[in-house]
């Protein structure tokens, strides 16, 4: 008996707890719209700058590389592979053919800013789609980078004349 009342002063102690309000919207009333007048103390400025006219550009010769210096990641694993491909030859890299069409690098700079452009397919195979195609860019390889499940690619730098002759 003592657990039934309990059990119905739990219940109404609820009910009466909560409060419930019903309005009526009125669909012929219109929202209230206020316009406020801009603040005189306020200083609005234009989110547009002018930045003056360019002096100098600078122009940076490229020369083409011999070959490109790549590092490979399969991400399912965790393996880490670095190769080497000359300009025009192609490379498996897992389950992908990656082909390198020429690397790129400023003529004072072999070692920094080089670019490469790739082609990547699934298998060895040319197909109409490839996983990639374009040009990769050392310093910046999330810029224009392999969008795959598993692997992952990019340039490290371009392989020159000099450096295939010190191997």
């Amino acid at each position: 008996m003592i657990r039934v009342a309990l059990a119905l002063c739990l219940t109404a102690s609820v009910a009466f707890g909560q409060t419930i309000t019903v309005e009526t919207l009125d669909p012929d009333s219109a929202p209230q719209i206020v316009i406020m007048q801009p603040d005189p103390e306020l200083e609005l400025f234009s989110l547009q700058r002018e930045l003056g006219t360019v002096q100098s550009e600078v122009f940076v010769p490229a020369v083409k590389g011999t070959g490109a210096m790549l590092r490979g990641l399969d991400k399912l694993n965790g393996e880490v592979v670095d190769f080497e491909l000359d300009n025009g030859f192609s490379i498996m890299f897992g389950g992908l053919r990656v082909d390198l069409g020429q690397c790129r690098h400023p003529e004072d700079n072999s070692t920094g800013e080089a670019y490469a452009f790739l082609t990547i397919q699934e298998g060895r195979e040319s197909s109409v789609d490839p996983a990639f195609q374009g040009w990769m860019i050392a310093s910046s390889p999330a810029l224009n980078a392999l969008d795959h499940a598993r692997y992952d690619v990019w340039v490290l730098r371009c392989k020159t004349a000099s450096s295939a002759e010190g191997n």
